[in-house]
C-alpha cells in the first residue's frame, strides 16, 4: 500500500513538471526578469512621420518643469506597455537609440496617432501640452545628445 501511495505521488509529480515544461516552452512570453528582445523593425515607425512633423520643436523644450510632468503622465498612460522606466515590456524600450536619436517631432507624432496595429493607442485626446511633455521625459532617458536642429523649437 505504502509502495503504491508512493508511485502515484512520483507519478504526479512527474506529470506536474511535465506541464510546467511544456507551457515554459510554448509560451511567447518571455522568462520572468528577461529583457524585452530587440527588434529595430519595431523602431520604424518614426520614419514614417512626415517630413513637417519631425521639423516641429517641442515648445516645451526649456520649460524645467516638463520632464517631470511628463514622468507622472508616462507613469500614469505608458509604463504598463513600455514598463518601468520606459525599458520595455509588452511595448518597446524607450531608451533605444533609434528613439533617443529621433526628432522631438516625429515621436510626438507617434504619441498623436499611434501606431494601432502594433498596439501603441491614439493619444491625441490628451491635450497638445501634456504629449510635449511626454515628449520631454523621453528624451530625458538619455542617447545621443539633441542636435540643435533637432531640439530647436520651430516656428
Amino acid at each position: 500500500m505504502k509502495a503504491m501511495a508512493a508511485a502515484l505521488a512520483v507519478c504526479t509529480s512527474f506529470i506536474g513538471v511535465s506541464v510546467v515544461l511544456a507551457q515554459s516552452q510554448t509560451s511567447d512570453k518571455p522568462p520572468v526578469g528577461a529583457a524585452p528582445k530587440y527588434d529595430p523593425a519595431i523602431y520604424a515607425e518614426l520614419q514614417k512621420a512626415p517630413e513637417k512633423a519631425r521639423k516641429r520643436g517641442n515648445p516645451l523644450q526649456n520649460d524645467p518643469d516638463a520632464v517631470a510632468a511628463g514622468g507622472i503622465l508616462f507613469e500614469q498612460h505608458c509604463a504598463e506597455c513600455h514598463g518601468d522606466g520606459a525599458r520595455g515590456g509588452k511595448g518597446p524600450s524607450l531608451r533605444a537609440a533609434e528613439v533617443q536619436g529621433a526628432a522631438p517631432g516625429a515621436i510626438f507624432w507617434i504619441l498623436t496617432n499611434g501606431v494601432v496595429r502594433k498596439g501603441m493607442p491614439v493619444w491625441s485626446k490628451l491635450p497638445e501640452p501634456q504629449r510635449w511633455q511626454l515628449v520631454r521625459y523621453i528624451k530625458s532617458l538619455g542617447g545621443p545628445a539633441p542636435t540643435a536642429e533637432s531640439s530647436a523649437p520651430k516656428p
